[in-house]
């Protein structure tokens, strides 16, 4: 056998591009509201609640309430994504890569449209008239973290509060998560085994509700000072999520870059937190 043969072996490549492990698109753009809007702020107008008085005397004078009036401001964001193919990197891979580079970017805009929602839910709004002033989610609206992961006591309390703020039962309730939380519940010693069974079903995804709850699970939860994760309960108008532009691609030649391939997204977006009462924050150890 010739010695020289191995000069004739050859490599072997995929005719596909793969995507590697990603967070693909918005997982928290359906349980908030949407609004599609024109310009470069956005007003949403609030009615408080009013009380109603008795009526003692006949052919009295009709009484005026005063109204509770607030009102929620944002200010849209630009988001983009762009990269360059040139038609020489398509024959040295031997493939054309344009459908994976667009795939990329509309999972990148939909991680920023959650990175606004989360900021949103448990940050300041702007508030007031010309929404000048801001409020940040009161103390009453967190749960302290207790040295504790995510317990089914913390569920059962921000259920509570939800309920405690008249919190419409019919509003759809939800619950972001990271992986964390989830094998928190599963590990808890004091969950009955009919609450672990349903635990059990929500890991695999075979259920998504638990304590009133839709969970969605998401790696892009933040952590507070204490390095505990900040865990979100919320009721599905608590928040509202203005669409100025929907995502938006090109992908088209571009002459002043020696006619490479541009493959190009866009979005306008923001978000803001409607009621403090909607939102609950549940610090969690890790």
């Amino acid at each position: 056998m010739s010695s020289q043969i191995t000069t004739a072996f050859v490599n072997q490549f995929s005719s596909n591009v793969t995507m590697l492990s990603q967070q693909m698109g918005s997982l928290l753009r359906s349980a908030v509201d949407v609004e599609t809007i024109n310009g470069e702020k956005a007003f949403f107008d609030q009615v408080g609640q009013a009380a109603a008085v008795q009526r003692t005397t006949r052919n009295g004078d009709t009484p005026l309430m005063e109204t509770p009036h607030a009102r929620r401001q944002v200010t849209l964001k630009d988001f983009e994504y762009a990269d360059l193919i040139d038609d020489q990197d398509k024959i040295r891979m031997l493939i054309d890569p344009t459908s994976t580079y667009a795939r990329a970017a509309a999972a990148a805009i939909g991680r920023a449209m959650d990175d606004e929602i989360i900021s949103a839910l448990i940050g300041s709004a702007n508030t007031g008239k010309t929404g000048s002033s801001s409020v940040a989610l009161p103390a009453a609206q967190k749960i302290a973290h207790g040295s504790a992961g995510l317990t089914i006591a913390k569920l059962v309390e921000a259920k509570q509060k939800l309920d405690e703020k008249s919190v419409d039962p019919s509003i759809r309730r939800y619950i972001a998560v990271s992986p964390k939380q989830i094998s928190d519940l599963l590990n808890n010693t004091t969950v009955t085994s009919a609450d672990f069974n349903t635990v059990r079903a929500l890991s695999t995804g075979s259920i998504s509700e638990f304590v009133g709850f839709t969970f969605i699970v998401t790696n892009r939860l933040n952590t507070d000072s204490n390095s505990d994760r900040q865990v979100i309960a919320w009721a599905q108008d608590g928040c509202k999520l203005a669409m100025g532009k929907e995502p938006t691609s090109r992908i088209e030649e571009r002459a002043d870059k020696s006619y490479a391939t541009q493959v190009y997204y866009c979005s306008s977006f923001s978000a803001t937190r409607m009621e403090e009462e909607k939102v609950v924050e549940i610090a969690c150890s890790e």
